[in-house]
């Protein structure tokens, strides 16, 4: 039956914690490894010979019959899926300058968004980010920390660059019809014209 025990408290989960002890004590006191291979070829003979084959304190029987005899029956084929996805689904509001933050990394979305919350999807991959459902951005996922993925597309309509290239004259574009509202709406609201 599970037992809720308290976060932080490792005295409340004895049969969780004990195994850390024992496998310290009896797979690792006293032992040296030349390199991580050697480490992990040593735990997995004393898991094969020793821990699997040991009489239970609880059961009073062996892990490896237990488990031949009680689960291997009950686990399935995962048929060439992985057994976990390795997604991450996050909530981010995207900052003043459209782009949200995944690991250090900022990953640019359309301008309108700004403010807004979306649902970022990352996986091994991509990163893509939606908004009330709908896929609003997608990039490659950086590998380091601290780097920015943009795409200049997502800021179409927002600033209108002027002159020859590298002169910096930049205006703010008129907004597109279908985003501007006529300023009598805004006077309605205030209670009248000024």
């Amino acid at each position: 039956m599970p037992k809720a025990c308290a976060p932080y408290r490792a005295r409340t989960k004895g049969k969780d914690e004990n195994g850390v002890g024992y496998v310290r004590k009896n797979a690792l006191a006293g032992h040296r490894f030349p390199n991580w291979e050697a480490f992990e070829a040593h735990l997995d003979r004393w898991q094969r010979e020793i821990s699997d084959e040991r009489i239970h304190g609880t059961t009073k029987e062996s892990p490896r019959l237990r488990f031949d005899r009680d689960e291997r029956m009950a686990l399935a084929p995962l048929g060439g899926r992985p057994p976990y996805s390795p997604a991450r689904e996050l909530s981010r509001v995207v900052n003043v300058e459209a782009c949200v933050e995944v690991d250090t990394n900022r990953y640019s979305v359309p301008w309108r968004f700004i403010g807004e919350t979306v649902t970022v999807l990352s996986d091994a991959t991509s990163v893509t980010v939606s908004h009330a459902g709908r896929p609003i951005a997608r990039h490659a996922l950086l590998a380091g920390t601290r780097q920015r993925s943009i795409d200049s597309a997502h800021f179409d309509g927002l600033v209108v660059r002027t002159g020859k290239p590298g002169n910096r004259e930049e205006s703010i574009a008129p907004p597109q019809a279908d985003l501007a509202r006529p300023l009598s709406e805004y006077e309605a609201l205030a209670g009248g014209g000024f």
